[in-house]
């Protein structure tokens, strides 16, 4: 099956790049609502998957045992933008439990907000692994050793308990059974895993569904409350859960991925831009939000500058556009 084209990249007046992908769009059952392509294919979750590692956290009482309220539960499913509320309440938890920042092995970059990595720059800082956009998802796997009594130094083997727990929660949500699984590593050392774009899409549209009284309801009601702990300012993510409040939870991955669990539809969808290529992702995303019928005239014109993004040179002028040029087709 020939991967539909989801993106057109126009200079002047032709088509100069396409970007093609996948989309699914499901219930909480399974089924099938919209899709585009072959939506079997297997995909790498990448950051997709931190709601599912988050959940143990709360299904194994450690956020009972920690005062872990929602604010931080958002903080442990989000990618985060290395800005200083971020990087304080990860320090809160680490406090919490009674760790400092050299427990965190996500390693270290600048922070992905332009505003801190700049700050930090000019007060001739260097970034630390408070500021990994990983460090939320890190220190809710430190929270599970300590509450366990289980070994910190290699909390990211593929072995440790901690890993095997969320291996099995991961599975348990995407509906694929835990050997059928393959496990990968992500940016940050933690161990990652691939999934049909569908059951990703199951996952989401199972966080979407939960009942509020439920681990995953529980989780989802943090998240929907805490939008900017899901990446930062500025970021896509965000900004769709700041214009459609308590509505949808919008999560980048890496590499293309995309996923949303859309609570007032029960559903969840989930996109892969084959090529990987970050600038396609954002008009494809919101694109999706207006064909299924989600986005409020509030919502659209908050989001407006992602649907079809101007192509400028280096002179500033207007050269071309990032246009979507699909239509999803009904299950």
């Amino acid at each position: 099956m020939t991967t539909p084209v989801l993106v057109d990249v126009t200079r002047g007046a032709l088509v100069e790049s396409r970007h093609r992908g996948l989309i699914a769009v499901v219930d909480a059952q399974g089924n099938l609502q919209q899709h585009l392509g072959d939506v079997e294919t297997q995909v790498c979750m990448r950051s997709l998957a931190k709601p599912f590692q988050a959940l143990p956290v709360i299904t194994s009482g450690a956020a009972q045992a920690f005062g872990f309220g929602p604010e931080v539960l958002a903080l442990f499913s989000g990618s985060l933008s290395g800005q200083d509320f971020q990087v304080e309440l990860v320090t809160q938890v680490l406090a919490r439990l009674g760790l400092d920042l050299e427990a965190l092995q996500c390693g270290t970059h600048p922070p992905l907000h332009r505003g801190a990595a700049q700050a930090l720059s000019q007060e001739g800082l260097k970034p630390t692994p408070l500021h990994h956009t990983c460090a939320g998802k890190h220190a809710s796997m430190l929270a599970l050793c300590v509450h366990h009594g289980w070994p910190l130094e290699d909390y990211l083997s593929v072995d440790h308990p901690v890993q095997q727990l969320i291996l099995r929660t991961v599975a348990r949500m995407v509906g694929v059974p835990p050997d059928r699984i393959s496990v990968a590593l992500d940016g940050c050392g933690a161990p990652v895993f691939y999934a049909p774009l569908k059951n990703i899409a199951l996952g989401y549209a199972r966080l979407a569904g939960a009942m509020k009284d439920s681990p995953g309801g529980a989780l989802m009601a943090a998240i929907l409350a805490h939008p900017r702990h899901i990446a930062g300012d500025g970021r896509l993510d965000t900004e769709i859960m700041t214009a459609l409040p308590g509505r949808v939870f919008a999560k980048s991955g890496a590499e293309g991925g995309y996923a949303m669990a859309l609570a007032d539809r029960g559903l969840g969808a989930a996109l892969k831009i084959e090529d990987g290529q970050a600038r396609a992702l954002n008009p494809a995303v919101v694109t999706v939000l207006e064909q299924l019928g989600c986005l409020t005239d509030e919502a659209r014109e908050a989001l407006k500058s992602y649907f079809s993004p101007l192509i400028l040179n280096h002179r500033k002028e207007e050269v071309g556009r990032i246009k979507p040029v699909f239509k999803l087709a009904e299950g």
